[in-house]
């Protein structure tokens, strides 16, 4: 993940001040951008915001213990992958952790290439849960959604994480209409009006359109929203 738009945003929750340094600095190589928590009340308070794509957690917690963060980080967000980090002999607490809502566990001490790859991986499950292809592709336009990198014609595109957002939002409903409610709702929580969002249209059809002022792929439905050209049944 070196190349790419919005970074993957992971939460690293481990009150080990030199193991959040190194996830920091071996996640960030990669390109994703890692948010730090030292106890389960900053790591919850991450998840309120809405911001996480990935929860990288340790078990062993001050205050709250691992498994509490996980059940009160499920009720706020079912779907968001968390993995967790393990002592090597704990194999009840890998399977408890488990049972209530973790999707993959890594072993300490651990690699950094192991830890990527269960990363990928609980991303490509999330989307396939989703029911929702890792890559879509729409005539020259392709979006790693896993990776998130977005391409023209094989080359890739940088997006703002907002503009990535917005397209995200789109591709997740490619051929239908969103309204310009929905759209500022998913993407700004409501905090912003129908003026902003054409600001990111137009910043978004600048880079992914070949002729902006005759989008291709962002169409306007006028006065109701946007879609997104759904693609061909030979391009999927």
């Amino acid at each position: 993940m070196t190349t790419g738009t919005a970074p993957v945003r992971v939460l690293v929750v481990d009150d080990e001040p030199p193991i959040r340094r190194l996830l920091k600095t071996s996640l960030g190589s990669q390109g994703y951008h890692v948010i730090e928590a030292e106890d389960g009340e900053q790591a919850l308070a991450q998840i309120e915001r809405g911001a996480i794509d990935v929860v990288v957690l340790d078990l062993g917690l001050p205050n709250m213990h691992g498994f509490d963060v996980i059940t009160r980080i499920r009720a706020r967000n079912p779907t968001v992958p968390i993995i967790v980090l393990s002592v090597r002999s704990d194999e009840g607490g890998k399977v408890k952790a488990l049972d209530l809502g973790a999707d993959d566990y890594v072993t300490k001490p651990f690699g950094a290439d192991e830890l990527l790859a269960r990363i990928r991986a609980a991303l490509r499950h999330r989307l396939q849960q989703k029911g929702e292809r890792p890559i879509f592709r729409s005539n020259e336009l392709a979006v790693d959604l896993v990776r998130r990198v977005v391409s023209i014609s094989g080359k890739d595109i940088k997006l703002s994480p907002r503009e990535y957002d917005v397209l995200r939002l789109l591709v997740a409903h490619a051929g239908k209409v969103l309204t310009h409610k929905f759209i500022i709702q998913e993407v700004w929580g409501g905090q912003t009006d129908v003026q902003y969002l054409r600001v990111y249209i137009r910043a978004l059809r600048q880079k992914i359109e070949t002729d902006p002022e005759r989008p291709q792929h962002i169409l306007t439905e006028q006065g109701v929203g946007y879609r997104l050209r759904a693609p061909l049944d030979n391009e999927t």
